[in-house]
C-alpha cells in the first residue's frame, strides 16, 4: 500500500472526502466524521473494533492513536507494517463503524 493507493482506496466508498487537518494530515471523511488519517510520512490512523484494539497494538509497529485511543483507533507507522489485503480491511471496517454512527438521514443519503 502507498499514499497513492491509500488515497484512492479512502475515496471509492460513498460519500467519502478528503482534507487537510492540523497542517499536514491527510484526512478522509464520511458525513463530516473522519474514518483514516494519514501524512506524507507514511502509515495512518484509523478505528478499530475494541477487540482488534487490543490484538493489534500488540503488534510491532502500531499503536494507539494519540488523542483517539480512547476510541479505539490506531496508528500503523508504515505501509509496511500490514499487507494489502489487510489495509483494505481495516480501511472499510473504519469507514463503515463510522458511518454506522451517522444520523440515518445522512446514512441514507450516501446510497
Amino acid at each position: 500500500m502507498s499514499l497513492h493507493q491509500l488515497r484512492e482506496f479512502c475515496l471509492s466508498f460513498p460519500g467519502a472526502t478528503e482534507d487537510l487537518k492540523w497542517g499536514a494530515d491527510i484526512c478522509f471523511s464520511v458525513g463530516e466524521k473522519m474514518f483514516c488519517v494519514t501524512n506524507e510520512q507514511g502509515g495512518a490512523s484509523f478505528k478499530v473494533t475494541p477487540e482488534e484494539f487490543e490484538e493489534m497494538t500488540e503488534r510491532d509497529g502500531i499503536t494507539p492513536a494519540h488523542y483517539m485511543a480512547r476510541n479505539k483507533w490506531v496508528t500503523v507507522q508504515e505501509f509496511s507494517k500490514l499487507k494489502p489485503k489487510e489495509w483494505k480491511y481495516y480501511i472499510g471496517q473504519s469507514y463503515e463503524l463510522i458511518r454506522s454512527k451517522l444520523p440515518k438521514k445522512v446514512q441514507q443519503s450516501l446510497m
